[in-house]
């Protein structure tokens, strides 16, 4: 049974093994270990770990029926990323989506691209 994924909180090790659970799952362990391995040059036993604690968390399931253990993502990206900026804006922003936004465009580090991107999705909101 997934856990609510506003109970579950992902940290950047573990934001590396769900991203290539949505883009390749479900794997072994062994998959995702060389995935990684080659992309981040972890131990196999640094990916079963993290694996391991992702099931614990409810954010991962693994079935063994053909003999090969596999794992699959329980939550969402987008699920999770909506319960982080959550606790972005409330932890660093004071609960203000406007101050976070605010910051954004006050860091000069947006593109031309990414105002109209955000302004598309302003005006979508009118």
């Amino acid at each position: 049974v997934p856990m609510n994924p506003k109970s579950i909180h992902l940290n950047p090790s573990e934001w590396h093994v769900m991203e290539f659970l949505w883009a390749h799952g479900p794997a072994t362990g062994r998959q995702a270990a060389d995935h990684l391995t080659e992309k981040l040059g972890w131990s196999r036993s640094t990916t079963l770990t993290l694996l391991r604690r992702l099931e614990g968390k409810g954010a991962v399931a693994s079935d063994a029926e053909t003999g090969l253990k596999t794992f699959r993502p329980l939550v969402g990206r987008e699920e999770v990323r909506t319960q982080e900026l959550g606790h972005l804006v409330d932890g660093l922003f004071q609960g203000s989506p406007a101050l976070l936004f605010s910051t954004l465009v006050g860091s000069g580090s947006l593109s031309q691209e990414d105002v109209e991107e955000m302004q598309a999705l302003i005006d979508k909101l009118k």
